[in-house]
């Protein structure tokens, strides 16, 4: 496996790849890698591509209250976590992506106002334009994200169709800890009280799930998603949300499905979870 920290090896060693016939693949993370991230490398090895794997913690999705200085960074643990698996090569630049007069965005505006968009409105401004970025450099055929980070997910598709970047998005499944907490970097920082709390999120959204399949109405999947989480011992709710899969906006019914997304802060942790509910007929 190739450690690289340079813009310019990464694009080399890619279309070196790609002029032997070989697909590419880029698995975009902050680092701190866990089973999670490692199921999204497992997903682009099935596509028969050379996999790159990127780690860095990128400061324009956070803003000043937020805990960039905090996000953990294992760079030597996660390469050795990366090697194991087979991974190709790893893009982990020394340097600060972004030029000391960097004024450039790439923004995706209405997927971008709701859900994580309305308390955190730089967030994916960073975010698009980190990924455009990279896309730029290591010029994949595919790209791999999670559904743990739904929104964004669907940002990136949405950059990616109105900018004709000729990639591929693959999203992962969500991968859980025993107890159903959605596997995340920053479940580091829960305190073993918040760490027991924090299992409300899986479990409500679990039982949203099982009350939509019996055949619950989208007001009654909202009484009960307001009644569940009014009745936590612990965590600061910064949103529930029953949102269209496609639009994040609104619905009036399930007859197309719908996304359960939540967000709640325990101690210093934020974290998200959702799932997916198939449309009724």
């Amino acid at each position: 496996m190739r450690v690289i920290d340079a813009a310019a090896e990464l694009r080399a060693l890619s279309r070196e790849w790609r002029r032997e016939g070989r697909r590419v693949a880029l698995v975009p993370t902050m680092g701190a890698l866990h089973e999670g991230h490692l199921s999204l490398v497992r997903i682009a090895q099935t596509e028969g591509a050379r996999v790159i794997v990127t780690i860095y913690v990128n400061p324009t999705q956070f803003s000043p209250s937020e805990d960039l200085a905090a996000y953990p960074r294992t760079l030597d643990r996660d390469c050795a976590l990366l090697n194991d698996l087979g991974v190709d090569a790893v893009f982990a630049p020394k340097r600060d992506m972004y030029l000391p007069d960097h004024t450039t965005w790439v923004t995706v505006d209405g997927l971008t106002t709701g859900l994580c968009g309305a308390s955190r409105p730089t967030h994916f401004r960073g975010v698009t334009t980190i990924v455009a970025k990279l896309l730029h450099i290591a010029e994949p055929d595919i790209a791999v994200f999670g559904q743990k980070d739904y929104q964004q997910a669907r940002v990136i598709e949405r950059m990616m169709r109105d900018m004709d970047f000729p990639v591929v998005i693959r999203v992962g499944p969500i991968v859980r800890e025993a107890d159903g907490l959605a596997m995340s970097s920053r479940n580091r920082f829960l305190s073993p009280e918040d760490r027991a709390a924090a299992r409300v999120l899986s479990r409500t959204l679990f039982a949203c799930s099982d009350r939509a399949r019996a055949g619950a109405s989208l007001a009654e999947l909202c009484a009960f998603l307001d009644a569940s989480l009014a009745d936590r011992a612990r965590g600061e709710l910064d949103y529930a949300v029953i949102a269209h899969p496609a639009t994040l906006g609104e619905i009036r019914d399930l007859s197309e499905g719908a996304l359960i997304a939540l967000a709640m802060r325990f101690g210093s942790a934020r974290l998200i979870d959702n799932i997916l509910i198939e449309p009724q007929k």
